[in-house]
């Protein structure tokens, strides 16, 4: 298995290696061809996150349900097995007639070239969503492209390998005609409005930096983008924090009180689970990008289909994404100020986070909400119960950690927030019940559901 970075640089030069060993028959197993595709490409995609500076994590949320509408509608258009999901994620129509018959013919023989076309469909939706990427990137995505399609259509029939690439090409432009007005598409000054009203009501959010950019909230409208799986009146509400107060005596100190106490006593491991699911963008592929991750490795353990690989990757994208939208929406509902600026005014002027504070409303928690969501889908593929270890960060010097259990890592990870000095216990355990509530209709979505 290639390693990240090795990967994006290899690309880069045109000598990436698949991998595969040096003995390679004529016609390569199409099962693992096509998983081949997805992973390599997907691998590509979490390392070019970190190199795209709009890809803020709900950006990079809403780019990885997309990829994996695309990856699953490719599935659905080559192999008969596959149902779309035209109809059933809100506003995706159909393919036209002529598509989908061109696509079925394409995969004649149970989805035999699928790989072919997940390779070109990926190939075209990673040139839309990471279009703005750096140079390096820039020069990775047509050389990755390459390679995974020379690997896919090695052995096959030119006229196959042709038609199968029509078809791959036809449902990413399909999908990404979709996309276009969500709502999401376009992000400028990097989310950023060039203004924002100074609050005259001491609980609401006010900037945590000096940076310029940072002086306005970061995408305050992305709750209005059209969800994925989620009903368009965002059924997924909240209980609300405890009224804000500055009263020593009140549930809103008190609760003010846990982050300081516990900031200041940081156990070494609790520094360690800060950092493992910090998930800064531009250092990391963001928290969305982290529990892609984890779904990456729990299908290459458990030997997953190449269908099985798409609709997981497709409802662990929609569910990251709509947890973004829920949870956004619900940050500028409540608009409540961060825990540095709160324990600066009535407790230590002098008191530093571990770690940095995002540019945006404080609750709910994100890293709770779209952990909930992806727990959630993956708990309903795999049991809850599935043990299994994270790597995401090896290569950033973190060692890996072992869970029981999606949901023992979502815990962890809201848990996290906590530890780093961003969020209050209110946005960490309601935010968790949010992406609960997220997921399940993401989940809800999958075969035989």
């Amino acid at each position: 298995m290639l390693q990240r970075r090795t990967l994006l640089a290899t690309a880069a030069g045109a000598a990436l290696s698949l991998g595969l060993g040096p003995a390679r028959s004529a016609t390569p197993d199409r099962r693992q061809a096509a998983c081949d595709a997805m992973a390599l490409w997907y691998r590509l995609v979490l390392e070019l996150v970190r190199h795209t500076p709009t890809m803020s994590p709900p950006v990079a949320s809403r780019a990885f349900a997309y990829l994996g509408t695309i990856a699953h509608e490719t599935m659905a258009a080559v192999d008969p097995e596959v149902t779309s999901l035209a109809g059933r994620l809100n506003g995706l129509p159909p393919l036209p007639a002529e598509t989908a018959a061109a696509a079925a013919a394409a995969g004649a023989g149970a989805g035999a070239d699928a790989a072919v076309a997940l390779a070109a469909a990926l190939h075209a939706g990673v040139n839309a969503f990471f279009g703005n990427t750096g140079p390096t990137g820039q020069r990775a995505i047509p050389a990755l492209g390459r390679r995974v399609m020379a690997e896919a259509a090695r052995g096959l029939d030119p006229g196959a390998v042709s038609a199968a690439t029509a078809a791959g090409e036809a449902v990413a432009a399909h999908v990404i005609a979709w996309s276009e007005g969500d709502g999401g598409a376009v992000v400028t000054n990097l989310g950023f409005p060039p203004s924002w009203p100074k609050p005259s009501d001491p609980w609401r959010w006010v900037p945590t930096t000096t940076i310029a950019l940072q002086q306005a909230p970061l995408l305050p409208d992305w709750g209005r983008n059209r969800p994925f799986a989620m009903p368009a009146g965002l059924p997924c509400g909240l209980p609300g924090h405890p009224p804000y107060s500055e009263d020593p005596a009140s549930a809103f100190f008190a609760e003010a009180k846990e982050v300081y106490d516990t900031g200041r006593a940081l156990t070494d491991e609790q520094k360690l689970i800060a950092r493992f699911w910090s998930d800064d963008p531009m250092l990391s592929s963001t928290p969305p990008g982290h529990w892609i991750s984890i779904a990456l490795q729990v299908l290459h353990d458990q030997s997953a289909s190449p269908a099985l690989m798409a609709e997981v990757l497709c409802l662990v994208g929609v569910a990251v994404a709509d947890a973004f939208i829920a949870c956004w929406a619900s940050k500028y509902d409540y608009d409540l100020l961060r825990p540095v600026t709160y324990i600066r005014r009535t407790m230590d002027k002098t008191w530093e986070p571990l770690l940095i504070t995002p540019p945006f409303p404080e609750y709910p928690s994100g890293h709770s909400v779209q952990s909930g969501a992806a727990a959630e889908v993956l708990s309903a593929f795999f049991g809850p119960d599935l043990p299994f270890t994270d790597a995401s960060h090896v290569e950033d010097g973190l060692p890996e950690r072992s869970y029981p259990g999606f949901f023992a890592a979502a815990e962890e990870a809201a848990l996290s927030r906590l530890y780093g000095g961003i969020h209050f216990r209110a946005a960490i355990e309601h935010g968790l019940d949010q992406g609960r509530c997220v997921g399940a209709y993401a989940a809800a979505l999958r075969s035989g559901a």
